[in-house]
């Protein structure tokens, strides 16, 4: 039986870091936000070990006596036990950082009993801290990293290691079309997008930006002939790698919106159920908006939908063309954040017929 290890650095990621950098006083002891519940959720619902990896530059001597250390590290053991934490072993290098010590991190000296038990399956094992040093420990150790920063709490921490990373990529390539997409669900609405068309890519940053989905779409299509293959096949790419990043679709909160712009309204009903239907309420009088076809529209969607394996029912009404599509776009983002918002504290599938 392989062990995966969750190797947790303590300042600025258990316990507040103060600005000189030593928890020495009880009144400088402070948990950092939602770490308890992070670590006792961890501790009863996975099989991970724990195991604390810390440096403390000098403890022993006079610049940071033991006696300052030990009670409040010792508070913090025990407030975390009382929620069902136990940290396997504890591991606390005492050097300076002028010393350059490999047991010191990001050396992995403390660690390498870990690294040579054939029984630690040290590739699905993480660092996780709060600074760069701790990611280059997991580079070091061979394992992975989850860094606390302004787009990872323990919140997303949790849900990473109970229920996976929702990123996924495909890459297609036909006679036609050579198309790369990457998403992550819970992303920040990052983009990188660029299929030829400007209008499109413009649409597609819609979906990005509003979903709160990050999403790298490279296409080069036959434009020379038509924008036809380029619009169908960057949707067929993209529906895919929805269902792939989906996953088993547990804890999803599965249906997902309508919004005004301007003179628009808009409205996306998705369902990821797995049956893959549209229906598509929307005219359009301009023969193009930007280079993209108005008749595209439905064929984007309707390509999405059947290889996403979605249910859409879209609906716009308004005079301004470029509004009315640019609401759908919207809408549609926020659906799909609604929609693939996952629940780890009621990890089921959002069905009763027992299969989605």
């Amino acid at each position: 039986m392989f062990k995966r290890i969750l190797f947790i650095d303590r300042d600025g990621t258990i316990l507040r870091e103060p600005e000189d950098e030593q928890i020495d006083s009880f009144e400088k002891f402070q948990f950092v936000p939602g770490a308890i519940g992070a670590l006792s959720f961890l501790a009863r619902h996975t099989d991970y070990e724990l195991v604390l990896v810390s440096n403390q530059d000098g403890l022993g001597t006079a610049s940071y006596p033991e006696e300052d250390f030990w009670p409040t590290h010792n508070m913090m053991l025990d407030i975390l036990r009382s929620e069902g934490v136990e940290f396997k072993a504890e591991h606390i290098d005492r050097s300076f950082p002028h010393e350059n010590l490999p047991t010191r991190k990001p050396g992995t000296a403390m660690l390498t009993s870990y690294m040579n038990d054939a029984q630690v399956d040290m590739a699905n094992s993480y660092v996780i801290g709060d600074r760069h040093t701790d990611a280059l420990l997991a580079e070091n150790l061979g394992c992975k990293s989850l860094i606390i920063a302004e787009d990872m709490d323990w919140k997303r921490i949790t849900e990473i290691l109970f229920a996976g990373d929702r990123t996924a990529s495909v890459h297609r390539t036909t006679k036609e079309t050579d198309i790369f997409v990457s998403i992550s669900l819970d992303g920040n609405g990052k983009s990188n997008i660029n299929t030829g068309l400007g209008f499109f890519d413009h649409m597609l940053d819609q979906i990005a930006k509003h979903g709160n989905i990050d999403m790298t779409i490279q296409c080069n299509g036959d434009l020379h002939v038509d924008e036809h293959h380029t619009i169908e096949d960057t949707a067929i790419v993209i529906g895919e790698c929805l269902a792939k990043a989906l996953g088993n679709k547990r804890g999803i909160e599965r249906y997902g919106y309508s919004l005004p712009m301007d003179d628009c309204l808009c409205q996306v009903c998705l369902d990821f159920g797995g049956r893959p239907w549209l229906v598509w309420d929307a005219q359009f009088t301009r023969e193009k908006i930007g280079e993209m076809p108005t008749e595209m529209f439905l064929h984007f969607f309707k390509s999405l939908s059947d290889s996403a394996r979605m249910n859409l029912n879209i609906k716009a009404e308004g005079q301004n063309e470029h509004h009315k599509i640019e609401g759908i776009f919207k809408a549609f983002a926020r659906a799909i954040k609604m929609a693939v918002k996952r629940d780890i504290e009621h990890f089921n599938l959002p069905t009763s017929k027992g299969t989605i």
